[in-house]
């Protein structure tokens, strides 16, 4: 039986609790110890979840923690992944990776230097319902994908998260905040992007927190809230994709994929599971068969009832592609494609003109039935 990777965790904020319940119904990991830049929120986690917790260069230092996960805030992932990699661990980071290009690839560099491995979140477009989605894509059924739209919109942060300040700053906003999910999805369905275009703008240079504890606070907007934006795919297929902090409200469906022989609506990115449709040649829309594929599984509650979450999947998926010498699903290459998308559209919307990504990646391996059965424990 393979050994499982140690792994330890820094920055034990909220999302730090998904990976802590949902890593042990993974093979191939364990979860061995925690560290924060507050001790006291380190200590939190370890007594609830059993683990050490560490001061972070002590947890660096640790030889029992083979891979990191980097679950900081996003203007000190680059620090913090370039810290992991130095120490001679592997990284697997929350979106996005980076802020700029110009990291990703010092992150590379540094990586292939010391032999070591890279991966990102998001992790969902392995869920079930988009792994469907790419069979139907894969086989052909609706064609020849020829366009597509998207779109992730609602009124903002401020309205649920405890603390929304760096959702609006620099490296934030609805495009490199909620676009990975949508970036990394058409990547898994269509493949890479060749160019981008995009306007952006603001409604408002403050937001008010209507959420506990800090209710009524303001707090500054510094970076774009409602982008429009174009994708062109190196394989010609053209996809809208709208990302806005300004919407109260929509009709619009998160996904849906045009192909010459019919049209694929695909459901949210954000999440694992949901319902997969198609129609053909006709008007008549029906929903694709729901297969027996493991990460469809509905495993949690939530306000619009039981959905399906396996975030850490792409964390199993890294430790077992370490251990067999193949490609990971969530790789570097496809994650600096994806952050190149992401900043390009952000600099398309400032500069007013079409941005040529120089990046590429190839789409990764579909992760089918048996594939998924073999990551859970």
């Amino acid at each position: 039986m393979t050994q499982d990777l140690g792994v330890g965790i820094i920055g034990c904020g909220n999302i730090s609790t998904t990976y802590f319940r949902l890593a042990p119904l993974f093979k191939g990991i364990e979860i061995r110890a925690c560290a924060d830049i507050n001790p006291a929120a380190a200590e939190a986690r370890a007594g609830e979840y059993g683990v050490k917790a560490q001061s972070i260069d002590d947890l660096l230092a640790n030889p029992d923690i083979d891979i990191v996960v980097n679950l900081t805030i996003p203007d000190a992932h680059f620090p913090v992944s370039r810290q992991i990699l130095e120490a001679g661990k592997h990284v697997y980071s929350e979106k996005p990776l980076v802020l700029t290009l110009e990291q990703g690839e010092a992150l590379r560099s540094l990586a292939t230097a010391k032999g070591l491995t890279v991966c990102c979140a998001p992790d969902t477009f392995l869920g079930g319902a988009h792994q469907l989605a790419r069979a139907q894509v894969d086989s052909g059924r609706i064609g020849r994908v020829t366009s597509g739209t998207c779109h992730v919109m609602s009124p903002g942060m401020e309205m649920w998260h405890p603390n929304p300040d760096f959702f609006f700053l620099p490296g934030a906003g609805p495009v490199l905040d909620l676009g990975p999910y949508y970036v990394a999805n058409l990547i898994n369905l269509i493949g890479p992007i060749k160019r981008v275009a995009a306007l952006a703008s603001k409604a408002a240079k403050t937001r008010t927190i209507s959420s506990e504890p800090r209710k009524g606070q303001v707090i500054p907007v510094k970076t774009p809230t409602n982008i429009h934006a174009l994708l062109e795919f190196h394989s010609g297929a053209t996809v809208t994709l709208t990302a806005s902090w300004d919407v109260w409200s929509h009709r619009h469906g998160n996904m849906e994929l045009y192909g010459t022989e019919g049209s694929l609506y695909v459901p949210d990115p954000n999440f694992f599971g949901g319902k997969v449709e198609v129609s053909g040649k006709g008007k008549e829309i029906s929903p694709v068969e729901r297969w027996d594929h493991p990460f469809s599984v509905e495993n949690q509650d939530h306000a619009q009832g039981p959905l399906a979450n396996y975030r850490t999947a792409g964390l199993a998926d890294m430790a077992q592609a370490i251990t067999e010498g193949r490609d990971p699903r969530c790789s570097l290459e496809r994650t600096l494609h994806g952050v190149d998308v992401m900043v390009s559209i952000l600099k398309s919307g400032d500069e007013g003109r079409f941005v040529d990504l120089t990046t590429t990646c190839t789409q990764p391996a579909p992760l089918g039935i048996e594939a998924a059965r073999a990551l859970l424990r």
